[in-house]
């Protein structure tokens, strides 16, 4: 078995002559906590989008597990345990938590789409869904209609309802976008907490969460890879600086005290 989990080589995709994603070639490494970081507009959720088969690319190859899944359709990506979340909250606000969960629960039991069936029917998924809920520290709320959790709740339940799918690699997608500091050191925490067991790439521009659980990030500019290495590295390239900020000067000092950009 590889050490890498996923790899990308030339992945490339052109809009009319714009090219969003230009030839990246991306090794995630198995049990890692994978960042992908790059200023406004460098191709980061164009290149999730890619991963994912939202989008086809115009050039280049995706692997997964050694197996080349780049004409795969999405809901063959998904089935193989490649599950990403979103930058936009996507819960059923009008459900309870716990609901919430257990409708993710149904796609292995083959009952997602019995819309005949009592509501009682899946009360076996009760107790899934409730272990679930405790993994992100939700255990509380299971009963709480989801309107009315904080954002931030809201985006641990939706790395609940994410693990319901039973993924082996997580595409997290600016989890912490919106927050306030106490979520972000939740959420940052819960990151950390479950990935345990599993892989995960994530876009992020919150460079403190990224410098304390990211093992190792690839800077996108201008659709292309730009720089890689663990955030010391990172960091402290002069390139990247230049990226971030437009000039190295201005860029030394707030890239290493980790200010988003």
């Amino acid at each position: 078995m590889s050490d890498f989990i996923l790899e990308t080589r030339g992945l490339t995709k052109a809009f009319r002559g714009f090219v969003a994603v230009n030839k990246v070639d991306l090794r995630v490494t198995r049990g890692h906590i994978h960042a992908l970081i790059g200023p406004n507009g460098a191709g980061k959720t164009t290149c999730f989008n890619l991963l994912t088969k939202f989008l086809e690319p115009t050039e280049g190859t995706i692997l997964y597990d050694g197996q080349d899944i780049t004409r795969e359709r999405p809901a063959q990506i998904a089935r193989r345990g490649v599950i990403r979340s979103f930058q936009i909250s996507a819960v059923f606000p009008q459900m309870t938590v716990l609901e919430n969960v257990r409708i993710a629960l149904q796609r292995a039991t083959g009952r997602s789409f019995h819309f005949w069936r009592s509501e009682r029917s899946l009360d076996s998924l009760n107790g899934r869904a409730r272990e679930l809920l405790a993994q992100v520290d939700l255990e509380g709320f299971a009963d709480e209609q989801t309107a009315n959790l904080p954002y931030g709740r809201k985006r641990a339940l939706e790395i609940a309802t994410t693990l319901a799918m039973e993924p082996q690699l997580m595409l997290l997608d600016e989890p912490t976008q919106g927050m306030g500091h106490e979520d972000v050191a939740r959420v940052t925490e819960l990151i950390r907490k479950v990935s345990v067991g599993r892989t995960i790439l994530m876009v992020e521009h919150n460079m403190n969460v990224i410098s304390s659980i990211a093992d190792r990030i690839t800077v996108l500019a201008r659709g292309a890879v730009l720089a890689e290495g663990d955030y010391k590295t990172v960091s402290g390239d002069p390139v990247v600086m230049e990226a971030y900020m437009g000039t190295t000067e201005d860029a030394a000092a707030p890239v290493a005290e980790g200010v988003p950009a």
